[in-house]
């Protein structure tokens, strides 16, 4: 296939975007070192896809110098040792660097290419304003806490459990926990008890991080009540760090400090636990620099957790080296990220994506946090973020996009948007029409990065190259070292068809595991058990000709009307052109032996359905897509069920329509909404 084949692009990089960029670099630095014989992207390659599709099989093929380059590359901290993996025959088992060391705040607090007096964070919230650190603050906070754990008697392998807004004082933590080789674990406060000590109590944690408040959408939330609650239902924590974030104080109110003394004093001398406060640990630990001490490759960074829409959220134990192998690998050579580049990513800290933000510390990368609502006081809210701070790196889930084209806010209007040379796009597809409202209305030359992946893998399976066009609805290549397929039932590989998204190989940031998964049985048959000896993501998708790559949306909520199967991304497409539609749920039940559409709607407030209405949207989505795209019923809803890390649930909707067990509750964001489905009869 020709160049002048392809579609056409929404954006090309210009000769001297590539010149200065990470990918044009490293495949320099690969050529200079005898590895890769493939076309260099000089200034008369701009656009080759055939150069990058080269650079990806070579990166396959050679799986294990790939990955010791993009080591040596990123002047990253350790070593890998002299094997390249364990020798598994099994791709589940495969483990690598087994003789590799590392300390992984170590790498973040001493990126190649930062300096002491860079800044390191910027954490803003609704109520406190701005707070920053420079490299040598961030990690002078960091050996203080790294001593008082190592006190309190945390040691190699020990979980941290941390209830904690997007803030510094988490990433404090963090760092903490990881430079004694402690093990993290997080819940952002916005998660019901019950949501957390489902994940908690399967991990014991000795140490529970709590902060005592958080804002959203202008409201102040106590959480010092809750801590109490939660120790008594996690018996194997010996100690509690609480972070008084004395948002209240702010704003004019008391904050009342005499549970300190009283509550809490009467509380550790029942248990024998101990309390200890974050602003004691900063006035009186010792600044001085820790040693890092280098643990394994492979040694257990942080668990992270599946949704648990479909019952007990599965804990996914992730290693420290393949974690950051594979996130300086996305975020330099993929996104683009140079010391002195100001990343933001709005998440909370619930979301894999504050694990990935973090990171940005290894690459030399500014990271900027925002906790709280992202429209309030008003949609404009994180667009002045960006201009005031110079943001470089700009992301936010697909989800945030479509509301600001619906409500409709358009960014460059308001704002200088001049800054932002990358924009990020996660969570769930971002359709073809998201793409062009971003460059008519953020600017026309960015580089737009829809990226797909997941929790599983703390990092993407296929994501941005900025060496590339934009093609809309496209995500733009696979991930470099990741044999990503697209492949039928037989597990035969397609190309302009829809199928199962697969990684045929193993790679550094796959799980160690789940825990409590003594045999790993739950992790293969999650994972491996599809298409034996090949990942299975749960991911509908399609590889194009362009060698593009276009999610649908979770294999596992695909419609099959009549045989057909469909991905719900194609029907939301054309739900574009009804600018009356908020949000929307494509869903199935059985009807007479076939699976038959049901569409939920949420419409802007003051808008009726009704039967022309219903008949327009019909026709429309006949029109543009086929008759088994058409629901048989249209239906207004009030809410749409939602996980905590803001994903609509189509799963819950089809369970709940269905008479079927809806899974753990506790793990939507709003789960009162789901009488309305439960209840709802055709």
């Amino acid at each position: 296939m020709s160049e002048k084949d392809f579609p056409p692009e929404l954006w090309s990089p210009s000769p001297e975007r590539i010149a200065g960029s990470h990918l044009h670099r490293f495949v320099r630095k690969l050529k200079a070192d005898g590895r890769w014989g493939g076309s260099a992207l000089t200034e008369d390659a701009c656009g080759n896809r055939a150069v990058i599709a080269g650079l990806h099989r070579w990166s396959v093929e050679n799986s294990g110098i790939f990955w010791r380059e993009v080591w040596q590359y990123a002047g990253l901290l350790g070593s890998l040792g002299g094997r390249d993996h364990n020798g598994a025959d099994d791709l589940w088992d495969r483990r690598f660097f087994p003789d590799g060391k590392l300390n992984f705040a170590e790498n973040l607090l001493n990126a190649s290419g930062a300096k002491d007096t860079d800044l390191a964070i910027c954490g803003l919230d609704e109520a406190s304003g701005c707070t920053t650190l420079d490299r040598r603050e961030l990690a002078q906070r960091v050996y203080q806490m790294a001593r008082r754990l190592k006190a309190l008697g945390i040691t190699p392998g020990d979980r941290v459990a941390a209830v904690m807004p997007n803030s510094i004082e988490a990433i404090v933590g963090f760092l903490a926990t990881s430079a004694i080789g402690g093990v993290w674990t997080c819940c952002s406060p916005e998660f019901g008890d019950d949501a957390i000590v489902d994940r908690f109590a399967q991990t014991t944690p000795k140490l529970l991080i709590h902060a005592t408040a958080s804002w959203y959408n202008g409201k102040r939330f106590d959480h010092r009540a809750r801590i109490g609650k939660l120790e008594s239902r996690l018996p194997s924590l010996i100690a509690t760090l609480i972070v008084e974030n004395d948002a209240g104080v702010q704003v004019g109110k008391a904050y009342d400090r005499t549970w300190r003394i009283e509550d809490r004093h009467t509380e550790d001398r029942c248990t024998g636990r101990v309390t200890v406060w974050y602003t004691d640990v900063l006035d009186s630990e010792s600044r001085e620099p820790i040693e890092f001490e280098r643990f394994g490759f492979n040694h257990p960074l942080y668990i992270l957790y599946s949704s648990g829409t479909t019952g007990a959220p599965k804990c996914i134990v992730h290693g420290a080296g393949g974690t950051l192998l594979q996130h300086v690998k996305e975020q330099q050579l993929h996104s683009d990220v140079h010391p002195g580049d100001r990343l933001f990513y709005f998440t909370t800290t619930g979301w894999m994506m504050w694990n990935w933000l973090v990171s940005g510390l290894a690459s030399g990368a500014t990271i900027y946090l925002f906790d709280g609502s992202p429209v309030y006081p008003d949609h404009g809210i994180l667009w002045r973020i960006a201009q005031e701070h110079r943001i470089t790196h700009f992301g936010a889930s697909a989800r945030y996009y479509a509301a600001l084209e619906k409500h409709p806010f358009e960014p460059c209007k308001q704002v200088k948007t001049d800054s932002i040379r990358v924009l990020m796009s996660t969570g769930s597809p971002l359709l073809p029409e998201q793409f062009r409202w971003l460059y008519r209305n953020v600017h026309s030359d960015i580089h737009l990065a829809s990226i797909s992946g997941g929790t599983d893998i703390v990092s993407c399976f296929v994501l941005g190259n900025p060496t590339i066009p934009v093609v809309a609805g496209e995500i733009q290549s696979k991930g470099l070292g990741m044999d990503v397929r697209v492949v039928d039932p037989q597990g035969q590989t397609l190309r302009g068809q829809a199928g199962e998204l697969v990684c045929a190989n193993s790679v550094p940031s796959m799980p160690l595991g789940f825990w409590n998964d003594p045999l790993n049985d739950r992790y293969r048959n999650t994972y491996w058990s599809r298409y034996p000896g090949v990942w299975w993501h749960g991911d509908w998708a399609m590889e194009n000709d362009t060698l593009g790559m276009i999610i649908y949306g979770r294999s596992d909520s695909t419609l099959n009307p009549g045989g057909v199967r469909i991905g719900t991304a194609e029907i939301y497409r054309q739900l574009e052109a009804f600018p009356e539609i908020l949000e929307s749920v494509a869903t199935a039940r059985k009807e007479d032996g076939d699976e038959k559409i049901v569409l939920f709607v949420k419409l802007r407030p003051g808008i009726e359905l009704d039967d022309n209405w219903v008949a327009r949207v019909k026709q429309h989505l006949k029109l543009h897509c086929s008759p088994r795209h058409v629901p048989q019923w249209v239906v207004a809803a009030r809410d749409l069920p939602k996980t905590m890390n803001g994903k609509l649930s189509e799963i819950a909707v089809r369970n709940a329509i269905c008479g079927m067990n809806i899974g753990n509750v506790g793990a939507l964001a709003n789960p009162e909404c789901l009488g309305f489905f439960q209840s709802w009869k055709p």
